[in-house]
């Protein structure tokens, strides 16, 4: 099927309400159609993909399958721009210790709980897993989906598990808690962000409008 010109598809495996990242995306869209859907064809006719989610892996992957979606999910993280948000980035990497479960394999490396033991703000003040609320990414290097965005910018999160990529190369954000951990990744036309975009106010916003525009 052919691209649908200037088409998004936000993947909707069943997993979270995806409302706010579609509401986030029309705002920056610029008249650009965004569609929220579970249709395999719809994915393989989209100009850009979005691939977010909320939830425990394992059940992630599983509903992932259970719709079909596996294959264009593949396809779009080779041939299309490509935005993976929270769960997202995580489904990217070959194993999760969330259930002991596989994701996509996209990127080489395992997701990881927080260690407890690890868990201590510079203050010697105990940290709560999970990760909940704002805190700054450091941009490792200089990507497109960085534009106008200062570094050190704040963003949202909310998570328990984080990601720890074989290749380190592949990092262009990092955030402290407790331990430094890989909050972004970037490849070819792979953009994936633990945060939520959606809900990170004005950094969120120029992330997404500078989604829109990337040409990778």
């Amino acid at each position: 099927m052919a691209n649908k010109a200037g088409m998004v598809a936000v993947i909707d495996y069943g997993m979270g309400n995806l409302r706010s990242v579609w509401q986030a995306l029309v705002h920056v869209a610029e008249g650009r159609e965004v569609i929220v859907t579970a249709d395999p064809d719809i994915v393989a006719s989209a100009e850009r993909v979005v691939f977010p989610g909320q939830g425990a892996m394992p059940d992630c992957m599983r509903e992932l399958d259970a719709r079909g979606l596996r294959p264009v999910v593949l396809d779009a993280a080779r041939n299309k721009p490509f935005l993976g948000i929270c769960i997202g980035l995580q489904m990217l990497f070959e194993h999760s210790e969330e259930g002991d479960v596989s994701g996509l394999g996209v990127f080489s490396g395992c997701v990881r709980l927080f260690p407890p033991e690890k868990m201590f703000a510079a203050s010697g003040g105990r940290l709560k897993v999970p990760h909940m609320g704002w805190n700054e990414v450091a941009q490792c290097r200089a990507h497109p989906l960085w534009s106008r965005i200062g570094n050190g910018a704040r963003f949202y999160f909310v998570h328990s598990y984080f990601v720890d990529p074989v290749d380190r190369d592949c990092a262009v954000g990092m955030t402290d808690y407790g331990i430094p951990f890989t909050s972004a990744v970037a490849r070819d036309n792979i953009f994936a962000i633990q945060c939520h975009p959606e809900k990170s106010a004005q950094a969120g916003l120029a992330l997404l409008s500078n989604f829109m525009k990337w040409v990778p």
